[in-house]
Order: C-alpha cells, then structure tokens, then sequence
C-alpha cells in the first residue's frame, strides 16, 4: 500500500470510531467495551467514561493469544472472566471503527457464548 492509500484507510476508520463513540458510552455499571485490533496483538478494556477509568482490560501479548479468530475467541472467554470477576455481566461494545467481521465478530461472540450480554 502506498502511504496516500494508507493515510485515507486510517483516516476512514477514526471517522467511523467518531461517529461511533458521540452516540454511545460507559458507567460503572454499564461499561463501555473497547476493542483495539492491530496485525499481531488485539487489546481489549472495560471502560467506565463517566469517571474516566478502565475497569479491567486484556491483551494478547500478555496472555499468549493470538490476533485471528481463535486467538478472538480465547481472549473473549478470559475476557468474559475478568469481567465476572468485577459482577459485570452487561456491557456496551465499541468495535473502535471496525467492521463488525472476522476478529471482532469472534471476540464478541466468544462474550455473548459466556454470558456477557451487550
């Protein structure tokens, strides 16, 4: 990809993360789920926007999981713990501009597969 290519590719996903984020948001009880991909790690946080904390969060590098489906999933299941463990069993999920395909979609499924509605 040449950088022109590239810049509008970036450029296109934080106008969709924008456009995303002005309609909803987290609180303590119901937290905002954020979910950043890249090409080797995926990085995920329970977010609670009213007071500006993160609740708990996960990344792949740090538990061994990769960035494709499988890798979603089992990061979605340890994710789904975490979250049990802090009694939040409701959340918001923001796909942070992605399309709700591949990876993310695998990741949210593994959540709703463990009792996590959103």
């Amino acid at each position: 990809m040449n950088a022109k290519v590239l810049k509008n590719k970036v450029a296109n996903r934080l106008k969709r993360k924008r456009r995303i984020r002005a309609k909803i948001s987290g609180c303590a009880s119901l937290p905002r789920v954020s979910v950043f991909r890249s090409n080797r790690y995926l990085s995920v946080q329970a977010i609670d926007d009213a007071t500006a904390t993160t609740l708990c969060a996960i990344h792949s590098k740090a538990s061994g999981h990769k960035s494709n489906k499988e890798g979603a999933a089992a990061l979605g299941e340890a994710f789904a713990a975490k979250l049990k463990e802090a009694n939040l069993t409701e959340v918001v999920f923001d796909r942070n501009g992605y399309q709700y395909h591949g990876v993310i979609a695998a990741f949210g499924d593994a959540l709703r597969a463990n009792e996590i509605k959103f």
